[in-house]
């Protein structure tokens, strides 16, 4: 039987025990529509509340809800129980809470959402033992500092990671650390191999009107990761938080930038746009302008200060990592990616390419030439 998220909006005056009451009512007649309730979050500070319940279909969810309480969720989405698990740390009422009779659970589904990344700026690179056990180490040293800031790994890769953060100020002081422990990769593999450290930090619920859970917040770490300039960038909403837990404010420099709410906004019109027409041959730079909601000579300026590219640079870049992705898939030839990621020409694409890797994309894969 599925297992569903679901998000209610509560008033100021809505309280924990309040908040409590209501999911023992659901509890008392869940079984009349096939439901289970397994536990729910509050946010008294965002007056949010999250319900995780078993239930054959939504509209069961919502008629349980209703004839328990009245109170008909605001959204509601199917989720793994596993991944609910390892971004708010469980899927069940705590044993023991501040009041055995309500089980009364003040906890926030909020969560910092960390994303790691290791680009990759050139195609050559040194695969001798030295660097894959640097690598490895690395990797590992990243795992225990993550453990240490009490941060929960919800996804890895060799070269990726997606972590949950209770705590925004652990958050922040891991993303420092991990800053250090890769200026220590570079130094063991002599810059030989041209990777890029990327981590990006932002804050949320998990559920909105999205259909995936913390996808906003997600979307957002890994759309700063991808295209802003600097290896840690930090969402408006997790300076925020981080100065109201702490004496000293988060300030830039060493590689970090904060964005404004207003620098969120634009990356993620810029995104929505470039992500649906990105493929598009005809596409234009000038095109953009509109989508974003600024002239094109704004469009410039904002390009450069947030991304350290003009449009024209950040729409080929943007182009050759699709094109990249799709060379690793290896399946389709060398003319057939050139125009799926709206290059003119082979030859053009060809040429970029090499401009930007180092290699013809015909010496990348041979075969596909």
């Amino acid at each position: 039987m599925p297992i569903y998220m679901d998000r209610h909006d509560v008033s100021e005056t809505v309280t924990a025990e309040n908040v409590a009451q209501l999911h023992q009512q659901d509890l008392k007649i869940q079984d009349q529509f096939g439901c289970r309730g397994l536990t729910y979050w509050f946010d008294g500070k965002r007056k949010t509340a999250f319900c995780l319940i078993e239930a054959p279909d939504v509209e069961s969810l919502k008629k349980m809800h209703d004839q328990a309480h009245g109170q008909v969720p605001h959204s509601v989405i199917e989720v793994d129980p596993h991944i609910v698990e390892s971004f708010l740390g469980r899927i069940e009422d705590p044993e023991k809470a501040q009041n055995n009779a309500l089980n009364i659970i003040n906890d926030p589904a909020f969560r910092t959402i960390m994303v790691i990344t290791l680009q990759q700026l050139a195609l050559k690179q040194n695969d001798d033992a030295q660097f894959k056990s640097s690598l490895h180490q690395y990797n590992n040293a990243v795992l225990n500092l993550l453990n240490a800031y009490e941060g929960t790994p919800v996804k890895q890769t060799e070269r990726h990671f997606l972590v949950s953060f209770k705590s925004v100020s652990n958050a922040v002081q891991a993303a420092f650390d991990i800053q250090l422990l890769f200026k220590d990769l570079r130094k063991n593999i002599n810059n030989n191999n041209k990777f890029l450290l990327k981590i990006g930090l932002s804050a949320g619920v998990p559920v909105t009107d999205k259909k995936l859970i913390f996808e906003d917040t997600i979307k957002l770490a890994e759309r700063m990761c991808k295209i802003i300039e600097g290896e840690i960038i930090i969402s408006s909403e997790v300076k925020e938080l981080y100065n109201s837990e702490n004496v000293n404010a988060l300030s830039e420099g060493e590689n970090r930038l904060v964005l404004t709410q207003a620098d969120e906004r634009f990356l993620t019109l810029l995104m929505d746009y470039t992500e649906s027409a990105w493929s598009n041959t005809n596409l234009k730079v000038d095109d953009f302008s509109k989508p974003v909601g600024c002239s094109k000579s704004q469009l410039y300026r904002k390009m450069i200060l947030l991304t350290g590219k003009s449009p024209n640079t950040f729409l080929k870049e943007y182009r050759l990592n699709e094109a990249l992705l799709l060379l690793n898939k290896n399946t389709r030839n060398i003319s057939e990616i050139a125009f799926e990621t709206g290059f003119s020409s082979p030859s053009y694409f060809s040429k970029c390419f090499q401009k930007r890797y180092g290699h013809l994309p015909s010496g990348y894969l041979p075969n596909k030439a």
